[in-house]
Order: structure tokens, then C-alpha cells, then sequence
């Protein structure tokens, strides 16, 4: 039977994105998403959760995301989860991130297009 790996969110940046070259050369960014759910409670009051992101973008999708995009930006994402390991004082720990396959940005009609261009 078949898998699936896909997620899809809306959310603000929570920090300017930021590039790194791998060991073998190739360019990765990075940045946080900030996703909230909203809802009212049993008394009517307006209650908010948010859900901290860590995306991942490669190659030339990432460096248009690097380009366009800053802190507080609204972006639609598509992508799959990946969950990678690192040793953390003897420790192994594991941390779940977001590689981006699709990114369009919502907060400016001029960055999207011209991102919509270069990523094509």
C-alpha cells in the first residue's frame, strides 16, 4: 500500500531565513514558521495556541525564500516531514522539521510572482 508524506500550512516567519553551503556544496535555508489555531472557549472567550515550525529550503527554492522573504512574512508551505538526530552531550536527540517543496508567499503579491518566475 502506498505512503504519504505531506504537509501544508500558513503561517508568519518568525526570523529572517538564513543560508549555509553543505560539506559537498550545496545551499540550504532555514527558517522558523509561527502556524496559530484559533477558537473560543465554553465562555465565549477568544483562546490562541502557536505552533513553532522549522523549514527547510534547497537549492534555488531556498535562496528565492532568502531573498524575498524576512520576519513576519505570510507564507503558504508544502512539504514533508524529516526527522534528523544529533548528539547533544552523550545524549541523542531528535528534532522534526519541514523540507519545503512549495513555497508561495502571501504577504506581497510582487515578490510572489517574481519568486513564481525564478523557482520555475
Amino acid at each position: 500500500m502506498p505512503t504519504l508524506n505531506r504537509v501544508q500550512l500558513i503561517g508568519r516567519l518568525g526570523r529572517d531565513p538564513e543560508s549555509k553551503f553543505t560539506p559537498t556544496g550545496k545551499k540550504v535555508t532555514h527558517f522558523s514558521l509561527a502556524v496559530s489555531n484559533r477558537w473560543k472557549d465554553r465562555d465565549g472567550g477568544s483562546k490562541e495556541t502557536t505552533e513553532w515550525m522549522n523549514i527547510e529550503a534547497w537549492g534555488r527554492l531556498g535562496e528565492v525564500c532568502q531573498e524575498y522573504l524576512k520576519k513576519g512574512s505570510l507564507v503558504f508551505i508544502e512539504g514533508r516531514l524529516k526527522t534528523d538526530k544529533y548528539e547533544d552531550k552523550g545524549e541523542t536527540r531528535y528534532f522534526t522539521k519541514i523540507v519545503a517543496q512549495t513555497v508561495q508567499f502571501l504577504s506581497d503579491t510582487r515578490a510572489s510572482e517574481a519568486a513564481e518566475e525564478q523557482a520555475g
